[in-house]
């Protein structure tokens, strides 16, 4: 169990949030949501000790062990399974065997367990972090987006290991279907207050809402009466006979708070800049792509496929085979060992890479950043594409070096918005995002009248956005016909784990 009391904290003279009482009893599983910048790192960073919080406390059992997994990744073991295994000690140093069953559960062969850790693609490193976590075998897990980076394979292994995990948990991730089948209760940060309520993120946020609407609703009424009162004061109040009433009034006026209504909860509110493409020729073109870095295991082989102009593809398949490969030998980063991918010359690409968010120049501020793509928009138009991504008024100086991963995210789409674009390449463009925000993201993907290639493994996306998959499985990339669903009941998976 895990109890704070009056919890509160400070960055810059910039209160982060306060009074701050909660309690995490035995065996719950806690979903925490919040819009990105709201304080949820910042409170997981003071419940394991990263981060000291101005006033409040902490309260915990004796001995009580918190698993954290952190996002940032150094490996010291020359294999895997020597990485995970490094957290055994003392007597548990002969269970290298429940390191080899969870490695297994992530999708990790044996061989694979003899490689040396750094040696594989970032979803995979993310995967041995994970393994060494719930090697640990702690009192608390604390996942901060662990299905970052993750394939569907890897996440349903996760789900169904966090499903049988019998301690406490507290899970922040951006992928509302995973969080809603794994968690008992949900933990939200709205408008600086933490409540706890028993349920999925739907049942709590319907409820916020509904008690807003109501909150507003009496704000509304109690000003129409105040106006009304107000009126009959100014009528009145000169005249002898009502002058005690009127007195008594406006004491009366003068006791009553007057509240204000809630200000609206700003969203992420856009969508892609779209340039006409005017052609019935297809977009893009590819014909025999082939592409190994080891010419024995060839990621990509022998890959024909076009992309219409309505055409909205989603990639799919475990991490490392090769799929974030497919966007980079079509935006030219890399160049094909074999065949080619034709551009039509009217194509215009807009495009969001996983390992984009790097290329950001730290020192520049939100605004440089953007207005460093097309040099000569005027200030007034960065500035709507600023207030888009949710940076308004003085958000938008905010150097790049201090934003979040999920600020960091509406940045590089709003890089996307700068330049209009009839092709959409999107690397896992949910990671690091907030819940609204995905939400946002997926309207704005749907309503986008050119065509989209995306990587995800998010399933709600994939049901929600796909009419055609390329799929990586067993080996071998297929093109396939339809819905993700079409695909699950037709073909299904041949790698499940």
């Amino acid at each position: 169990m895990i109890k704070t009391t009056d919890l509160e904290i400070s960055f810059s003279g910039q209160k982060i949030f306060s009074d701050v009482n909660i309690v995490i009893n035995k065996k719950e599983k806690i979903g925490f949501i919040g819009r990105n910048g709201s304080g949820k790192s910042t409170f997981l960073k003071i419940i394991i000790g990263k981060l000291e919080q101005d006033s409040g406390e902490v309260m915990m059992p004796k001995g009580y062990k918190i698993g954290y997994l952190d996002q940032h990744i150094k490996f010291t073991h020359s294999t895997v399974v020597d990485e995970v295994c490094s957290v055994l000690s003392g007597d548990r140093e002969y269970e290298i065997w429940k390191g080899e069953t969870i490695l297994t559960g992530l999708g990790f062969s044996y061989d694979d367990m003899a490689k040396d850790p750094n040696d594989f693609s970032g979803g995979n490193q993310v995967k041995i972090n994970l393994a060494k976590l719930l090697l640990e075998e702690p009192d608390m897990l604390l996942l901060d987006e662990p299905t970052n980076y993750l394939d569907i394979h890897s996440i349903k292994w996760l789900k169904n290991f966090l499903n049988d995990w019998r301690d406490e948990l507290i899970l922040v991730t951006h992928d509302r279907s995973f969080m809603n089948n794994v968690i008992s209760h949900t933990l939200n940060i709205h408008r600086g207050e933490f409540k706890k309520t028993a349920g999925t993120t739907e049942k709590v946020l319907e409820k916020i809402l509904s008690e807003e609407e109501i909150y507003n609703k009496t704000v509304e009424n109690e000003a129409k009466k105040r106006e009304k009162t107000e009126a009959w004061i100014n009528r009145f109040k000169s005249k002898a006979s009502m002058a005690t009433r009127a007195q008594s009034k406006i004491k009366m006026l003068e006791k009553t708070e007057k509240k204000e209504k809630l200000a609206a909860v700003t969203n992420l509110d856009f969508k892609f800049n779209y340039e006409y493409y005017g052609s019935k020729e297809n977009l893009i073109n590819s014909s025999k792509l082939e592409f190994y870095y080891n010419e024995n295991n060839p990621l990509i082989k022998n890959l024909s496929f076009s992309i219409k102009s309505n055409d909205k593809i989603c990639i799919i398949g475990k991490n490392g085979k090769g799929k974030s490969t497919l966007l980079k030998l079509i935006t030219g980063d890399l160049k094909p060992i074999n065949g080619y991918s034709n551009i039509h010359q009217k194509t215009k690409i807009g495009y969001f890479g996983q390992m984009n968010i790097d290329r950001l120049n730290p020192k520049n501020s939100i605004y440089t950043e953007l207005q460093s793509c097309v040099p000569n928009m005027s200030e007034t138009e960065v500035r709507k594409v600023c207030a888009n991504m949710m940076f308004t008024n003085n958000l938008s100086n905010k150097k790049i070096n201090v934003l979040s991963g999920g600020e960091k995210s509406r940045v590089m789409l709003g890089k996307i918005l700068i330049n209009p674009a009839n092709l959409l390449l999107l690397d896992e463009p949910t990671n690091h995002l907030d819940l609204d925000s995905c939400d946002s993201l997926l309207s704005a993907i749907k309503n986008f009248d050119g065509a989209v290639l995306m990587v995800t493994h998010d399933e709600y996306f994939l049901r929600e956005v796909a009419n055609k998959l390329i799929v990586f499985d067993n080996g071998k990339v297929n093109i396939f016909e339809g819905s993700y669903d079409d695909f699950l009941d037709k073909v299904g998976w041949t790698d499940e784990y």
